[in-house]
Protein backbone atom coordinates (compact mmCIF):
# COMPACT_ATOMS: atom_id res chain seq x y z
CA UNK A 1 0.00 0.00 0.00
CA UNK A 2 1.31 3.46 -0.87
CA UNK A 3 2.09 5.59 2.15
CA UNK A 4 0.58 9.02 2.71
CA UNK A 5 4.03 10.57 2.29
CA UNK A 6 4.58 8.80 -1.01
CA UNK A 7 1.16 9.91 -2.23
CA UNK A 8 1.91 13.50 -1.30
CA UNK A 9 5.28 13.32 -3.01
CA UNK A 10 3.71 12.01 -6.20
CA UNK A 11 1.01 14.66 -6.09
CA UNK A 12 3.69 17.31 -5.77
CA UNK A 13 5.75 15.90 -8.62
CA UNK A 14 4.96 17.77 -11.85
CA UNK A 15 6.14 14.87 -13.98
CA UNK A 16 3.63 12.57 -12.26
CA UNK A 17 0.81 15.03 -12.85
CA UNK A 18 1.76 15.37 -16.48
CA UNK A 19 1.79 11.60 -16.88
CA UNK A 20 -1.71 11.37 -15.49
CA UNK A 21 -2.96 14.16 -17.71
CA UNK A 22 -1.64 12.67 -20.94
CA UNK A 23 -4.76 10.66 -21.88
CA UNK A 24 -6.93 13.77 -21.45
CA UNK A 25 -4.48 15.89 -23.37
CA UNK A 26 -4.25 13.32 -26.15
CA UNK A 27 -8.01 13.24 -26.60
CA UNK A 28 -8.21 17.03 -26.50
CA UNK A 29 -5.46 17.28 -29.11
CA UNK A 30 -7.22 14.77 -31.38
CA UNK A 31 -10.44 16.80 -31.27
CA UNK A 32 -8.56 20.06 -31.84
CA UNK A 33 -6.87 18.52 -34.90
CA UNK A 34 -10.23 17.33 -36.24
CA UNK A 35 -11.56 20.88 -35.94
CA UNK A 36 -8.43 22.29 -37.58
CA UNK A 37 -8.85 19.89 -40.51
CA UNK A 38 -12.13 21.69 -41.34
CA UNK A 39 -10.78 25.26 -41.39
CA UNK A 40 -9.64 25.47 -45.04
CA UNK A 41 -11.68 23.12 -47.32
CA UNK A 42 -14.42 25.74 -47.86
CA UNK A 43 -11.72 27.82 -49.62
CA UNK A 44 -9.18 25.23 -50.82
CA UNK A 45 -11.82 23.19 -52.64
CA UNK A 46 -12.74 26.22 -54.74
CA UNK A 47 -9.43 26.69 -56.56
CA UNK A 48 -9.59 23.67 -58.90
CA UNK A 49 -13.30 24.39 -59.58
CA UNK A 50 -13.10 28.16 -59.89
CA UNK A 51 -13.70 28.28 -63.63
CA UNK A 52 -16.86 26.15 -63.22
CA UNK A 53 -18.12 28.45 -60.47
CA UNK A 54 -17.30 31.51 -62.61
CA UNK A 55 -19.36 30.21 -65.52
CA UNK A 56 -22.27 28.92 -63.42
CA UNK A 57 -22.55 32.10 -61.34
CA UNK A 58 -21.53 34.48 -64.18
CA UNK A 59 -18.56 36.00 -62.32
CA UNK A 60 -15.50 37.90 -63.55
CA UNK A 61 -12.04 36.80 -62.39
CA UNK A 62 -11.95 39.64 -59.86
CA UNK A 63 -15.34 38.58 -58.49
CA UNK A 64 -14.22 34.96 -58.37
CA UNK A 65 -11.18 36.12 -56.41
CA UNK A 66 -13.59 37.70 -53.93
CA UNK A 67 -14.87 34.21 -53.05
CA UNK A 68 -11.48 33.68 -51.38
CA UNK A 69 -10.95 37.31 -50.38
CA UNK A 70 -14.29 37.61 -48.54
CA UNK A 71 -13.81 34.74 -46.07
CA UNK A 72 -10.21 35.77 -45.39
CA UNK A 73 -11.32 39.38 -44.78
CA UNK A 74 -14.12 38.26 -42.46
CA UNK A 75 -11.71 35.92 -40.71
CA UNK A 76 -9.71 39.02 -39.92
CA UNK A 77 -12.63 41.11 -38.70
CA UNK A 78 -14.05 38.20 -36.73
CA UNK A 79 -10.72 37.49 -35.04
CA UNK A 80 -10.77 40.97 -33.46
CA UNK A 81 -13.89 39.89 -31.60
CA UNK A 82 -12.23 36.73 -30.28
CA UNK A 83 -11.63 38.15 -26.80
CA UNK A 84 -15.21 39.36 -26.47
CA UNK A 85 -16.52 36.05 -27.80
CA UNK A 86 -14.45 34.12 -25.27
CA UNK A 87 -15.71 36.31 -22.42
CA UNK A 88 -19.32 36.15 -23.64
CA UNK A 89 -19.66 32.47 -24.52
CA UNK A 90 -16.51 30.75 -23.31
CA UNK A 91 -14.15 28.85 -25.57
CA UNK A 92 -16.15 25.62 -25.64
CA UNK A 93 -19.48 27.10 -26.66
CA UNK A 94 -17.88 29.61 -29.03
CA UNK A 95 -15.93 26.96 -30.94
CA UNK A 96 -18.97 24.66 -31.10
CA UNK A 97 -21.12 27.39 -32.64
CA UNK A 98 -18.35 28.39 -35.05
CA UNK A 99 -17.65 24.92 -36.44
CA UNK A 100 -21.40 24.40 -36.84
CA UNK A 101 -21.58 27.63 -38.86
CA UNK A 102 -18.81 26.29 -41.15
CA UNK A 103 -20.83 23.10 -41.66
CA UNK A 104 -23.97 25.03 -42.56
CA UNK A 105 -22.05 27.31 -44.96
CA UNK A 106 -20.64 24.30 -46.81
CA UNK A 107 -23.99 22.50 -46.91
CA UNK A 108 -25.74 25.55 -48.40
CA UNK A 109 -23.62 25.27 -51.57
CA UNK A 110 -25.55 22.19 -52.62
CA UNK A 111 -28.81 24.11 -53.13
CA UNK A 112 -27.87 27.81 -53.05
CA UNK A 113 -25.00 28.15 -55.51
CA UNK A 114 -25.74 31.24 -57.58
CA UNK A 115 -23.60 34.36 -57.07
CA UNK A 116 -25.50 35.46 -53.95
CA UNK A 117 -25.39 31.99 -52.44
CA UNK A 118 -21.67 31.53 -53.08
CA UNK A 119 -20.84 34.88 -51.48
CA UNK A 120 -23.14 34.14 -48.52
CA UNK A 121 -21.52 30.74 -47.92
CA UNK A 122 -18.06 32.31 -48.23
CA UNK A 123 -19.02 34.87 -45.58
CA UNK A 124 -20.47 32.24 -43.24
CA UNK A 125 -17.39 30.03 -43.54
CA UNK A 126 -15.10 33.01 -42.98
CA UNK A 127 -16.88 34.05 -39.78
CA UNK A 128 -16.85 30.49 -38.46
CA UNK A 129 -13.17 30.02 -39.17
CA UNK A 130 -12.42 33.42 -37.60
CA UNK A 131 -14.05 32.44 -34.32
CA UNK A 132 -12.30 29.07 -34.17
CA UNK A 133 -8.90 30.58 -34.92
CA UNK A 134 -9.40 33.33 -32.35
CA UNK A 135 -10.44 30.94 -29.57
CA UNK A 136 -8.33 27.81 -30.04
CA UNK A 137 -4.81 29.27 -29.55
CA UNK A 138 -5.71 30.30 -25.99
CA UNK A 139 -7.11 26.81 -25.34
CA UNK A 140 -3.92 25.23 -26.70
CA UNK A 141 -1.75 27.56 -24.60
CA UNK A 142 -3.70 26.60 -21.45
CA UNK A 143 -3.84 22.85 -22.20
CA UNK A 144 -0.26 22.25 -23.31
CA UNK A 145 1.88 24.80 -21.46
CA UNK A 146 5.55 24.31 -22.32
CA UNK A 147 4.54 22.02 -25.20
CA UNK A 148 2.56 24.76 -26.91
CA UNK A 149 5.05 24.98 -29.80
CA UNK A 150 4.63 21.32 -30.69
CA UNK A 151 0.85 21.47 -30.24
CA UNK A 152 0.57 24.57 -32.43
CA UNK A 153 2.70 22.86 -35.07
CA UNK A 154 0.30 19.89 -35.15
CA UNK A 155 -2.69 22.26 -35.18
CA UNK A 156 -1.42 24.12 -38.24
CA UNK A 157 -0.46 20.81 -39.86
CA UNK A 158 -4.08 19.67 -39.57
CA UNK A 159 -5.26 22.94 -41.11
CA UNK A 160 -3.00 22.38 -44.09
CA UNK A 161 -3.93 18.71 -44.30
CA UNK A 162 -7.57 19.65 -44.73
CA UNK A 163 -6.65 22.12 -47.44
CA UNK A 164 -4.50 19.55 -49.26
CA UNK A 165 -7.21 16.89 -49.19
CA UNK A 166 -9.84 19.36 -50.42
CA UNK A 167 -7.63 20.58 -53.28
CA UNK A 168 -6.60 17.07 -54.36
CA UNK A 169 -10.11 15.60 -54.38
CA UNK A 170 -12.12 18.57 -55.71
CA UNK A 171 -11.79 17.82 -59.43
CA UNK A 172 -12.47 14.09 -59.07
CA UNK A 173 -15.49 14.61 -56.82
CA UNK A 174 -16.89 17.29 -59.14
CA UNK A 175 -16.64 14.91 -62.08
CA UNK A 176 -18.59 12.23 -60.21
CA UNK A 177 -21.18 14.14 -58.15
CA UNK A 178 -21.02 17.70 -59.54
CA UNK A 179 -19.14 20.73 -58.24
CA UNK A 180 -22.02 21.83 -55.99
CA UNK A 181 -22.12 18.54 -54.09
CA UNK A 182 -18.32 18.35 -54.02
CA UNK A 183 -18.23 21.66 -52.13
CA UNK A 184 -21.20 20.80 -49.90
CA UNK A 185 -19.71 17.45 -48.89
CA UNK A 186 -17.37 19.24 -46.47
CA UNK A 187 -20.30 19.89 -44.14
CA UNK A 188 -20.08 16.26 -42.93
CA UNK A 189 -16.61 16.30 -41.30
CA UNK A 190 -17.41 19.73 -39.87
CA UNK A 191 -20.52 18.35 -38.16
CA UNK A 192 -18.45 15.44 -36.83
CA UNK A 193 -15.93 17.91 -35.41
CA UNK A 194 -18.72 19.90 -33.75
CA UNK A 195 -20.08 16.75 -32.10
CA UNK A 196 -16.65 15.64 -30.88
CA UNK A 197 -15.87 19.08 -29.45
CA UNK A 198 -19.22 19.23 -27.65
CA UNK A 199 -18.57 15.84 -26.04
CA UNK A 200 -15.07 16.85 -24.88
CA UNK A 201 -14.65 17.46 -21.15
CA UNK A 202 -13.53 21.04 -20.79
CA UNK A 203 -11.63 22.31 -17.71
CA UNK A 204 -13.32 25.49 -16.42
CA UNK A 205 -10.05 27.41 -16.16
CA UNK A 206 -9.54 27.34 -19.94
CA UNK A 207 -12.81 29.19 -20.47
CA UNK A 208 -12.47 31.81 -17.73
CA UNK A 209 -13.19 35.36 -18.70
CA UNK A 210 -10.43 37.92 -18.42
CA UNK A 211 -10.25 41.62 -19.02
CA UNK A 212 -9.33 42.51 -22.57
CA UNK A 213 -6.04 44.20 -23.41
CA UNK A 214 -5.53 47.07 -25.84
CA UNK A 215 -2.86 45.47 -28.01
CA UNK A 216 -3.37 48.22 -30.57
CA UNK A 217 -1.17 50.35 -28.31
CA UNK A 218 1.70 47.85 -28.54
CA UNK A 219 4.11 48.38 -31.44
CA UNK A 220 5.31 44.78 -31.43
CA UNK A 221 1.72 43.53 -31.74
CA UNK A 222 1.38 45.57 -34.96
CA UNK A 223 4.68 44.17 -36.26
CA UNK A 224 3.51 40.63 -35.56
CA UNK A 225 0.23 41.42 -37.30
CA UNK A 226 1.95 42.73 -40.44
CA UNK A 227 4.29 39.74 -40.55
CA UNK A 228 1.45 37.26 -40.19
CA UNK A 229 -0.52 39.12 -42.86
CA UNK A 230 2.32 38.94 -45.39
CA UNK A 231 2.83 35.20 -44.95
CA UNK A 232 -0.89 34.47 -44.99
CA UNK A 233 -1.30 36.73 -48.04
CA UNK A 234 1.19 34.59 -49.94
CA UNK A 235 -0.68 31.44 -48.87
CA UNK A 236 -4.10 32.78 -49.93
CA UNK A 237 -2.69 33.96 -53.25
CA UNK A 238 -1.41 30.46 -54.01
CA UNK A 239 -4.56 28.83 -52.66
CA UNK A 240 -6.87 30.90 -54.87
CA UNK A 241 -4.93 31.25 -58.12
CA UNK A 242 -2.37 28.48 -58.57
CA UNK A 243 -4.82 26.02 -60.26
CA UNK A 244 -6.34 28.69 -62.58
CA UNK A 245 -2.81 29.83 -63.44
CA UNK A 246 -1.80 26.35 -64.56
CA UNK A 247 -5.08 25.85 -66.42
CA UNK A 248 -4.34 29.07 -68.34
CA UNK A 249 -1.07 27.40 -69.36
CA UNK A 250 -3.03 24.45 -70.83
CA UNK A 251 -2.60 22.13 -67.87
CA UNK A 252 -5.65 19.95 -67.12
CA UNK A 253 -7.99 20.67 -64.22
CA UNK A 254 -6.84 17.47 -62.51
CA UNK A 255 -3.15 18.31 -62.92
CA UNK A 256 -3.68 21.88 -61.77
CA UNK A 257 -5.47 20.67 -58.65
CA UNK A 258 -2.66 18.23 -57.94
CA UNK A 259 -0.05 21.00 -58.17
CA UNK A 260 -1.94 22.86 -55.46
CA UNK A 261 -2.28 19.66 -53.46
CA UNK A 262 1.46 19.13 -53.90
CA UNK A 263 2.11 22.56 -52.42
CA UNK A 264 -0.09 21.78 -49.44
CA UNK A 265 1.38 18.30 -48.90
CA UNK A 266 4.80 19.94 -48.69
CA UNK A 267 3.25 22.45 -46.27
CA UNK A 268 2.06 19.58 -44.09
CA UNK A 269 5.57 18.07 -44.07
CA UNK A 270 7.10 21.43 -43.14
CA UNK A 271 4.54 22.03 -40.41
CA UNK A 272 5.22 18.58 -38.94
CA UNK A 273 8.94 19.39 -38.98
CA UNK A 274 8.24 22.62 -37.12
CA UNK A 275 6.22 20.68 -34.54
CA UNK A 276 9.02 18.14 -34.09
CA UNK A 277 12.01 20.48 -33.94
CA UNK A 278 10.79 23.93 -32.86
CA UNK A 279 11.81 23.39 -29.22
CA UNK A 280 15.43 23.23 -30.42
CA UNK A 281 15.13 26.82 -31.67
CA UNK A 282 14.23 29.15 -28.79
CA UNK A 283 15.39 31.91 -31.15
CA UNK A 284 12.84 31.57 -33.98
CA UNK A 285 14.61 33.94 -36.41
CA UNK A 286 16.65 31.30 -38.26
CA UNK A 287 13.67 29.10 -39.18
CA UNK A 288 11.56 32.17 -40.02
CA UNK A 289 14.10 33.60 -42.45
CA UNK A 290 14.69 30.19 -44.07
CA UNK A 291 10.94 29.82 -44.61
CA UNK A 292 10.67 33.28 -46.19
CA UNK A 293 13.53 32.57 -48.60
CA UNK A 294 11.87 29.30 -49.61
CA UNK A 295 8.61 31.09 -50.45
CA UNK A 296 10.43 33.75 -52.48
CA UNK A 297 12.31 31.08 -54.44
CA UNK A 298 9.09 29.21 -55.20
CA UNK A 299 7.39 32.37 -56.46
CA UNK A 300 10.43 33.10 -58.64
CA UNK A 301 10.05 29.64 -60.23
CA UNK A 302 6.41 30.46 -61.12
CA UNK A 303 7.56 33.61 -62.90
CA UNK A 304 10.66 32.22 -64.63
CA UNK A 305 9.48 28.81 -65.88
CA UNK A 306 6.13 27.72 -64.44
CA UNK A 307 5.87 24.46 -66.44
CA UNK A 308 9.51 23.33 -66.38
CA UNK A 309 9.92 24.29 -62.72
CA UNK A 310 6.44 23.29 -61.54
CA UNK A 311 7.73 20.60 -59.16
CA UNK A 312 10.46 22.77 -57.57
CA UNK A 313 7.97 25.64 -57.30
CA UNK A 314 5.42 23.45 -55.50
CA UNK A 315 8.07 22.04 -53.17
CA UNK A 316 9.64 25.40 -52.29
CA UNK A 317 6.30 27.13 -51.83
CA UNK A 318 4.96 24.28 -49.71
CA UNK A 319 7.99 24.01 -47.45
CA UNK A 320 8.24 27.76 -47.00
CA UNK A 321 4.56 28.48 -46.42
CA UNK A 322 4.13 25.34 -44.32
CA UNK A 323 6.83 26.46 -41.90
CA UNK A 324 5.90 30.14 -41.98
CA UNK A 325 2.30 29.73 -40.81
CA UNK A 326 2.96 27.84 -37.54
CA UNK A 327 6.13 29.83 -36.86
CA UNK A 328 4.18 33.09 -37.13
CA UNK A 329 1.68 31.87 -34.53
CA UNK A 330 4.35 30.35 -32.29
CA UNK A 331 6.42 33.55 -32.22
CA UNK A 332 3.22 35.44 -31.38
CA UNK A 333 2.46 33.18 -28.41
CA UNK A 334 6.11 33.49 -27.30
CA UNK A 335 5.44 37.11 -26.39
CA UNK A 336 2.85 36.40 -23.65
CA UNK A 337 2.90 33.86 -20.81
CA UNK A 338 -0.71 34.09 -19.60
CA UNK A 339 -2.99 31.84 -21.74
CA UNK A 340 -5.91 34.29 -21.84
CA UNK A 341 -3.71 37.22 -22.86
CA UNK A 342 -1.88 34.99 -25.36
CA UNK A 343 -5.22 34.11 -26.93
CA UNK A 344 -6.17 37.78 -27.14
CA UNK A 345 -2.83 38.66 -28.74
CA UNK A 346 -3.23 35.82 -31.25
CA UNK A 347 -6.72 37.11 -32.06
CA UNK A 348 -5.38 40.64 -32.61
CA UNK A 349 -2.51 39.41 -34.81
CA UNK A 350 -4.74 37.12 -36.87
CA UNK A 351 -7.46 39.76 -37.13
CA UNK A 352 -5.31 42.40 -38.78
CA UNK A 353 -3.20 39.79 -40.56
CA UNK A 354 -6.15 38.21 -42.31
CA UNK A 355 -7.49 41.63 -43.33
CA UNK A 356 -4.10 42.35 -44.93
CA UNK A 357 -3.99 38.90 -46.55
CA UNK A 358 -7.52 39.14 -47.91
CA UNK A 359 -6.49 41.68 -50.53
CA UNK A 360 -4.15 39.36 -52.43
CA UNK A 361 -6.67 37.08 -54.25
CA UNK A 362 -8.78 40.07 -55.31
CA UNK A 363 -5.76 42.08 -56.54
CA UNK A 364 -4.47 39.04 -58.41
CA UNK A 365 -7.90 38.55 -60.03
CA UNK A 366 -7.90 42.19 -61.13
CA UNK A 367 -4.42 41.73 -62.60
CA UNK A 368 -5.63 38.66 -64.47
CA UNK A 369 -8.64 40.57 -65.85
CA UNK A 370 -6.33 43.39 -67.01
CA UNK A 371 -3.33 41.47 -68.36
CA UNK A 372 -4.67 37.90 -68.81
CA UNK A 373 -1.64 36.72 -66.82
CA UNK A 374 -0.68 36.28 -63.16
CA UNK A 375 3.10 36.59 -63.46
CA UNK A 376 3.01 40.15 -62.12
CA UNK A 377 1.17 39.02 -58.99
CA UNK A 378 3.74 36.29 -58.27
CA UNK A 379 6.63 38.72 -58.79
CA UNK A 380 5.14 41.41 -56.54
CA UNK A 381 4.55 38.91 -53.74
CA UNK A 382 8.12 37.62 -54.04
CA UNK A 383 9.45 41.14 -53.49
CA UNK A 384 7.20 41.65 -50.45
CA UNK A 385 8.31 38.33 -48.97
CA UNK A 386 11.98 39.30 -49.35
CA UNK A 387 11.36 42.64 -47.66
CA UNK A 388 9.72 40.86 -44.72
CA UNK A 389 13.04 39.16 -43.92
CA UNK A 390 13.96 42.44 -42.21
CA UNK A 391 10.88 42.08 -39.96
CA UNK A 392 11.75 38.49 -39.01
CA UNK A 393 15.26 39.58 -38.04
CA UNK A 394 13.76 41.72 -35.26
CA UNK A 395 12.14 38.79 -33.41
CA UNK A 396 14.97 38.03 -30.98
CA UNK A 397 14.03 36.35 -27.67
CA UNK A 398 15.26 39.39 -25.74
CA UNK A 399 12.76 41.54 -27.67
CA UNK A 400 9.88 39.46 -26.28
CA UNK A 401 10.62 40.73 -22.80
CA UNK A 402 10.99 44.34 -23.94
CA UNK A 403 7.70 44.26 -25.85
CA UNK A 404 5.78 43.05 -22.79
CA UNK A 405 6.26 46.48 -21.27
Amino acid sequence: MTSTAETATRAADPSERREGERPGRGLALAVILLIAFNLRPAMAGLGPLLDLVERAADLTSAQAGLLTTLPIFLMGLGAFAGGRLRRLLGAKRGVALAITLIALACASRWVWNDAAGMFASAAGAGLGVAAVQALLPGVIKARFGAGVGRAMGLYTTAIMGGAAFAAATAAGLARVIGWQAALALWSLPALLAAAAWTALRFPPETAKAAAGEAFWRNGRAWTLMLFFGIGTGAFTLVLAWLPPYYMSLDESRQASGFWLAGVIVAEVAASLAVSAFINRFPDRRGPLIAALLGVAAGLACLVAAPIALAAPAALLLGLGLGALFPLSLIVTLDHVDDPARAGDLAAFVQGGGYVVASSTPFIAGAIRDRFADLSGAWAAMAVIILLSVAIAARFSPSSYRRSRG
